[in-house]
């Protein structure tokens, strides 16, 4: 087989994945009673105040950072599982993962948890738009760790992590340790960056 003939046979049921399941993910949501867009009426593409209540509820606001990383780790994980052939298999699992995670991220159990536990006490939930959003922030976040040597995804999630750190005193890494083993002195000194 030539290589021209190999690339024609190369599956394309993962992009038919790809599209159906974050569609499905967004019925889902809209069915648990998310809003499709901020209910403030604000039509902006993005809201970077994350003590307002447009956060979350447009296309692009901080934690879309935290999903384009969501996309590097998930390109590193899956790499390793599948190796470095089945591009589009390991594309269309990180879509899927990311997709659940947006339903349960809406989850009332998720929702409170975040409010209990971390920064985000008027937190409400994502927007369907939002959610969608960061799905797509995820296929980015993996495409450039596919473009990047190893070191270069890792530092890139480090100073992103950093970033987020500085700006909202919230990152990936603080959003999961709040989630899973809530510590006050990381909840205290996040509550120092509130309005």
């Amino acid at each position: 087989m030539t290589n021209t003939a190999a690339t024609r046979a190369r599956p394309t049921w993962p992009f038919a994945v790809m599209a159906v399941v974050p569609l499905v993910a967004a019925v889902v949501l809209w069915t648990m009673g998310r809003v499709l867009w901020c209910k403030q009426g604000d039509l902006l593409p993005y809201s970077f105040d994350i003590w307002s209540a447009h956060n979350s509820q447009h296309l692009l606001d901080p934690y879309t950072f935290t999903h384009v990383l969501h996309g590097v780790v998930f390109y590193g994980i899956l790499r390793a599982i599948f190796g470095p052939e089945r591009f589009r298999i390991r594309l269309m699992v990180a879509v899927v993962i990311e997709s659940i995670w947006e339903v349960v991220e809406n989850s009332s159990w998720i929702i409170d948890k975040y409010r209990e536990a971390t920064i985000s006490l008027d937190y409400n939930g994502d927007s369907v738009a939002n959610s969608m959003a960061d799905i797509v922030a995820c296929v980015g976040g993996f495409m450039l760790a596919a473009t990047l040597p190893a070191w270069g995804s890792v530092a890139f999630f480090l100073i992103v992590e950093v970033v987020l750190a500085l700006w909202i005193r919230d990152s990936l890494i603080l959003n999961i340790v709040m989630l899973t083993v809530p510590l006050d002195v990381i909840k205290e000194w996040q509550m120092g960056n509130s309005p």
